[in-house]
């Protein structure tokens, strides 16, 4: 952050083009990791493998309701997006154990930051949806 924006969250300290662009809005970074985190499963497998790596089915008896397809699914993602490490260990029969990347361990600060704020806003967002419904 330059010294012109000191004080300002990273996310407005650039104005966006109005209207934005659609394709900007697909290459976006940022939207990119939101639409990753923002399914049902991938940001419980990344706090689950953040506290240690497990091993698929342990993995999978860690998540209610999980199907192992999207297991499988959801962890092959975070690996194609270098989040996750998948190494199959030389046992009999083979057995595949997951766990994050450096660069997956560098996620779980901002996203504990942003799980913090949900649980502290957490009753002030279903007040406000509250109202919402009583209005509508």
């Amino acid at each position: 952050m330059s010294d012109t924006h000191t004080g300002v969250p990273s996310v407005l300290a650039f104005d966006l083009p109005r209207p934005v662009p659609v394709d900007d809005l697909d290459a976006c970074p940022v939207g990119d990791l939101f639409r990753r985190l923002g399914d049902k499963w991938s940001m419980l497998v990344l706090i689950l493998l953040g506290s240690r790596p497990h091993r698929y089915n342990e993995l999978h008896r860690a998540i209610a309701g999980i199907s192992q397809r999207m297991l499988t699914r959801t962890v092959r993602a975070l690996e194609a997006d270098g989040l996750v490490r998948r190494e199959v260990l030389p046992t009999v029969p083979p057995s595949v154990e997951y766990s994050l990347t450096p660069l997956g361990q560098t996620l779980l600060e901002p996203l504990s930051a942003l799980a913090d704020w949900a649980v502290r806003h957490g009753a002030e967002i279903s007040e406000a949806r509250s109202q919402r419904a009583k209005s509508a």
